[in-house]
C-alpha cells in the first residue's frame, strides 16, 4: 500500500480531505481526516436526511453478509481501490503489524459474535458514534451491535489502525447497507467531544485517562481498562498453573482488555515459582508461534510499551522476562512483585494495561486479594476457565 489516502466516508459517499496523517509503518499512505466543522454540517445533513430515508429490514442477515465479505472479498475501498482479502492482511501487517494468524482470528471471532446473538433489537431513531481503539478490530463488533438499532452510525477510527474500518464500511456497502445509515469519520483525538456532542448514542473504547475524561457523557457506553487477574489456588501445580494462564496472558497478542495482567497466589513460595516457569513460557513465545505477537509500527512505541512496565517497578520487583524490546517488538514481561500483599496496595504494576503480553505475579491474603478482584473486569478461576 504506496501513496494512498485512506479516505472519510460522508453523505453517502467517499471523500477526500485537505486535513490528513500519515499512517504509521506506511509509505506514503494518510488518512483523511473529517475536521470538526465539516462534521456539524453533516449533522444537519443527516437531520434532513433521516425522515425520506425507508426502513431497512434485515439488518442480520446483511451484517453477516458483510463480515464475510469483510473476511474474504475482493471489495472497493475509499482512496486504496480494490483490496483483496491477502492485500488487507498485507496491509494491517504493514501498517499496523499484526501478524495474519491473529487477523484470521479476529474475523472468525467478528462472525461468530454477530452469528450467535439473540433476537435482534427494534431500531430506533438515534445517530450513533462508535470509537474505536487502534488494538484490535474485534471491537467492530460495536458497529454491527449499533448498525442494528440504530438510525445511522458514525465510525471513528483509531489513527493508528483505520484500515479495518474502512473495509467494514466497504464490506457493508458490498453488502446492500443504504450508504446514507454509515459513515466514517477519522478525526483528531481533540475532536472526540465534538463528535460526542453531534451524535445522540456513544460507544467509546480507550484507555484508563479517556475514561476518566468522558465518564460523565451521557448516553455513553464507555470500554476502558479490563485489568484482567487470575487467582491461583493452592493445590494447582506449577506446570498446570503455567499450561492455564499461558493463553489468558498471550493470547490476541496480550491486546484484549480480557487478558490477564495480575496473577494472584496464596503463599510466597508458589508465587516465585509460577512467576519463574511462567516467564520462561512467555520469553519462548514468536511473533509467528501458537500465540503470535503484534509488531508495533510508529517510531518508538515498543520501546515506549516497554518502559511504562520497568518505570512502574519498586525496588526490589523482579522482571523475570529476558528479551528487550526493539524498534518494532515489545516483547512479553513478567514481574514478580516483591513482598506477600497483606492488605491492599496501589502498587502501579497490578493492573497495568499495555499493548503486548503482560503479567504481574504477586502472593497476597484475603483482603488484597479482594480489593484486587474488585478493580477488574475480568477475574479467572482455572475450575471455571473463563471470567467469573
Amino acid at each position: 500500500m504506496t501513496g494512498d489516502q485512506v479516505l472519510a466516508f460522508r453523505r453517502g459517499e467517499w471523500r477526500t480531505s485537505l486535513d490528513t496523517v500519515e499512517l504509521p509503518g506506511s509509505t506514503g499512505t494518510r488518512l483523511a481526516l473529517v475536521p470538526e466543522i465539516v462534521a456539524h454540517a453533516d449533522r444537519r445533513w443527516w437531520d434532513s436526511a433521516r425522515p425520506t430515508l425507508p426502513t431497512l429490514t434485515g439488518r442480520r442477515e446483511l451484517l453477516l453478509t458483510a463480515l464475510e465479505l469483510f473476511d474474504r472479498a475482493t471489495l472497493t475501498v475509499g482512496g486504496v481501490g480494490e483490496q483483496s482479502a491477502q492485500d488487507f492482511r498485507a496491509a494491517l501487517q504493514d501498517s499496523a503489524g499484526l501478524p495474519g494468524p491473529l487477523v484470521d482470528r479476529w474475523c472468525e471471532m467478528l462472525h461468530t459474535d454477530v452469528l450467535k446473538r439473540g433476537q435482534a433489537p427494534v431500531p430506533d431513531e438515534r445517530l450513533t458514534l462508535v470509537a474505536l481503539p487502534g488494538n484490535t478490530f474485534t471491537c467492530l463488533v460495536s458497529v454491527c451491535d449499533q448498525a442494528e438499532r440504530s438510525a445511522g452510525v458514525w465510525v471513528r477510527p483509531s489513527r493508528r489502525e483505520p484500515l479495518s474500518a474502512a473495509r467494514l464500511v466497504a464490506a457493508l456497502l458490498a453488502a446492500g447497507w443504504p450508504a446514507s445509515r454509515i459513515g466514517l469519520y477519522p478525526a483528531e483525538q481533540r475532536a472526540l467531544h465534538g463528535l460526542l456532542r453531534l451524535t445522540d448514542r456513544h460507544v467509546v473504547y480507550g484507555g484508563a485517562g479517556l475514561a476518566a475524561a468522558l465518564r460523565d457523557s451521557p448516553s455513553l457506553t464507555l470500554h476502558g481498562p479490563g485489568r484482567g487477574c487470575a487467582l491461583v489456588p493452592s493445590d494447582l501445580s506449577t506446570a498446570d498453573a503455567v499450561e492455564w494462564l499461558l493463553p489468558l496472558v498471550a493470547a490476541d497478542s496480550g491486546r484484549f482488555c480480557s487478558n490477564v495482567r495480575t496473577v494472584v497466589c496464596a503463599h510466597p513460595e508458589a508465587a516465585r515459582s509460577l512467576a519463574i516457569a511462567l516467564a520462561a513460557a512467555l520469553d519462548a513465545l514468536r511473533p509467528d508461534g501458537t500465540w503470535p505477537l503484534a509488531a508495533f509500527r510508529e517510531p518508538g512505541a515498543a520501546r515506549s510499551a516497554a518502559r511504562s512496565v520497568s518505570d512502574r517497578l519498586r525496588p526490589a520487583d523482579r522482571l523475570l522476562t529476558r528479551r528487550a524490546a526493539t524498534d518494532s517488538l515489545a516483547p512479553p514481561q513478567l514481574v514478580l512483585l516483591d513482598g506477600h500483599f497483606a492488605t491492599p496496595d496501589p502498587h502501579p504494576l497490578i493492573g497495568h494495561e499495555v499493548p503486548f503480553p503482560f503479567a504481574a505475579v504477586l502472593s497476597a491474603e484475603p483482603a488484597a486479594t479482594a480489593a484486587i478482584t474488585a478493580d477488574s473486569l475480568f477475574v479467572y478461576r482455572p475450575a471455571k476457565r473463563g471470567p467469573a
